[in-house]
């Protein structure tokens, strides 16, 4: 097997496998080079993929476009800290590849051919050792992340919305032991409507306010305020739980929905939607007034028009008006490019994204449309 072959086969993320079952989308913009990018990088812990793609390229989320694959590789490999990610032009066109940071002498198997063994350098010593194929056998866990874990794990593991029907349809608080009405974090209380009999854990909500498309009015979905979390103590109608962790003052008529298993952070592929949307930024998390890089939004745009988690878009700001100082009159000002954003998670009619880079502060209202 010649370097270029073995270097090919160690050089694949778990991301560019979707590149071969999915159909390529369509890139409207094309891969810009970072003028000092370097032609070396060492991945280190903490970082990710769209960290690490930063280094090299403008649009970071361009990253598959360039990235080196080998088809005829069954179970392609993660990058894990310690792995060297290499730059280099092919037939004129830039490509990133992996070499990978086992640099150990590696013994030829019996019946293996010269063919089987390559020699390669290592990053950091000047001697030249042997190099044999290898299977990575780090952990997933260990593998870097297209983003960072902390920024939206808290996101995953609870609904953000949720249809009408869906909490007038869930269990409810009653009342508290003694006759309690405020909850609190160890607070028991009794429960109905819980329909099975065999869920332990639950999450304690209260509807919010209705998101609507601020265009057409479309009821989108409701918010749907995360209260805390609750374990079943006694089965029957009523059902008795207990408060285990409590963000808020739990009342009466607050709704009960099971508890989700807990949620391991995907690994996205960053990618433009298939076709030509325009949505509106509906909703921003935490409530701020300017969203920055790493914030959380809600936008109205969902499945039907064919969003997917890893959906890229960019955030225009939304300027609105200018009074003519000639005619007098009121004009259409341009919207002015903002910012990228990731969607993470998806529902019906809207979904939520991370902000990734932003070039001035995101506002409610602003558009998002195909970058």
């Amino acid at each position: 097997m010649s370097p270029k072959h073995l270097l090919g086969s160690r050089s694949f993320l778990l991301i560019t496998a979707l590149l071969l079952t999915a159909p390529a989308p369509t890139w409207a913009d094309e891969v810009q080079l970072k003028p000092d990018h370097p032609e070396r990088y060492t991945v280190v812990k903490g970082d990710t993929l769209w960290d690490i793609s930063t280094h090299f390229l403008k649009s970071p989320w361009h990253w598959p476009k360039i990235w080196k694959i080998n088809d005829q590789i069954k179970n392609p490999h993660l990058i894990y800290p310690g792995d060297v990610i290499v730059f280099r032009m092919v037939d004129g066109k830039p490509e990133l590849s992996v070499l990978r940071k086992e640099t150990l002498p590696v013994l030829p198997a019996v019946g293996k051919t010269p063919e089987d063994i390559t020699t390669s350098t290592a990053p950091t010593d000047s001697r030249t050792v042997k190099l044999g194929p290898q299977i990575h056998g780090a952990p997933l866990e260990a593998a870097i992340p297209t983003i960072s874990p902390n920024t939206i794990m808290p996101f995953l593991t609870r609904p953000l919305v949720v249809d009408n029907d869906e909490l007038e349809d869930a269990g409810y608080v009653t009342t508290g032991l003694d006759d309690r009405i405020a909850l609190g974090n160890g607070s028991q209380f009794y429960a109905r409507g819980l329909k099975d009999e065999d869920t332990e854990y639950y999450q304690i909500f209260r509807p919010g306010k209705a998101i609507r498309h601020p265009d057409t009015g479309e009821l989108l979905a409701f918010e749907a305020l995360y209260l805390g979390d609750a374990r079943r103590l006694d089965p029957g109608d009523p059902s008795k739980l207990v408060v285990t962790a409590a963000k808020q003052e739990i009342i009466p008529t607050d709704r009960l929905l099971v508890a989700p298993k807990k949620a391991s952070l995907p690994y996205y592929y960053p990618h433009a939607p298939k076709t030509q949307v325009e949505g509106r930024i509906v909703s921003a998390l935490n409530a701020v007034a300017e969203i920055g890089s790493f914030g959380v939004i809600g936008i109205s745009l969902g499945t039907r028009e064919g969003i997917e988690e890893g959906t890229v878009l960019r955030v225009m700001r939304h300027v609105g008006t200018h009074k003519d100082p000639v005619t007098r009159q009121r004009y259409k000002m341009p919207d002015e490019d903002s910012a990228l954003v990731m969607v993470f998670r998806t529902y019906e009619k809207m979904s939520y994204a991370l902000v990734m880079t932003s070039t001035r502060p995101v506002h409610m209202l602003d558009a998002v449309v195909t970058p």
